[in-house]
């Protein structure tokens, strides 16, 4: 069974020797031939970009260095199934982006079955097929990425895959499909059979929601949820920001910084929130 797997984990663990020797350590363990132990070594180094650090020490290599060379290893074995153990944790946002895009490529030429441990919302949502919600040791949650990431099935595994906003309200009418949910002094428009009277939680992806000035033509918009509040914080996330407006009940809004830029938003500022009556999930209470 041991030698159908392969482990790659957080740290990369290699050998003080040189990277060629990390790599074909496995394929000499298992008596290959000298050729075969060639090839794949060459193949792999190659496909990870690292075949000119073949005769470096391991110990000289950079963090996003070290972990090409861990997977090129891991890779070499051909492995039935692969473990990753947050595998592209420690790196900077660049390096850890461009492993990414490699990996998921190799993935999708190998077809190797592969489980990987992550707390990045962005990587499962990146390459995975399945995702499992693993909380204090117990599954709670097991779908596609869309599935778990779009419909948590409670509070808690809403918080932990980061689902943005959470409410709790009432279904105060019904009509065709069609509800009107009271939560926080606010009426909201959701796409629900539920029958009025109905104790529920609201899930809002923060980037289902958009943001503009009073002044827009807002009324254009398909969307059935029109708030006007004010700006309270804002917080930067790489490319993005993420602003909370008061609307009588908080809403987070993830926006680009090129359109926090173009609106001039500061703290205080008048904005209205838009979204759609289909963007918030249900759950009943």
């Amino acid at each position: 069974m041991r030698r159908k797997l392969a482990v790659v984990f957080q740290e990369p663990l290699l050998l003080n020797t040189t990277v060629w020797n990390n790599i074909t350590l496995g394929l000499r363990a298992r008596r290959l031939p000298a050729e075969e132990i060639k090839a794949r070594t060459e193949k792999w180094l190659t496909r990870f970009g690292v075949a000119g650090l073949a005769q470096r020490q391991a110990k000289t290599l950079s963090g996003g260095e070290a972990k090409r060379v861990s997977l090129a290893r891991a890779f070499a074995l051909q492995p039935e199934v692969l473990f990753l153990d947050e595998p592209f944790n420690g790196v900077d946002s660049p390096t850890r982006q461009a492993l990414m895009e490699d990996f998921g490529s190799v993935l999708q030429e190998t077809q190797v079955t592969t489980v990987m441990v992550t707390h990045e919302r962005s990587e499962a949502l990146m390459m995975a097929h399945r995702v499992i919600v693993l909380i204090d040791g117990h599954v709670r949650q097991v779908g596609t990425p869309e599935e778990v990431f779009s419909s948590p099935v409670d509070e808690e595994v809403a918080n932990f895959v980061e689902a943005g906003n959470i409410m709790h309200g009432v279904v105060s009418s019904q009509s065709q499909g069609q509800a009107l949910i009271d939560a926080g002094g606010q009426s909201f428009d959701v796409v629900s059979n539920l029958s009025a009277g109905t104790k529920v939680m609201m899930f809002l992806h923060d980037d289902d929601i958009t943001i503009a000035l009073p002044m827009a033509q807002t009324q254009r918009s398909s969307a059935r949820n029109h708030f006007t509040g004010k700006v309270t914080k804002f917080f930067p996330t790489g490319s993005q920001i993420r602003v909370t407006v008061d609307c009588g009940i908080p809403l987070v809004v993830l926006i680009t910084r090129r359109s926090w830029e173009e609106l001039g938003l500061k703290i205080g500022d008048t904005v209205i929130v838009t979204f759609k009556a289909s963007s918030i999930h249900l759950i009943t209470k």
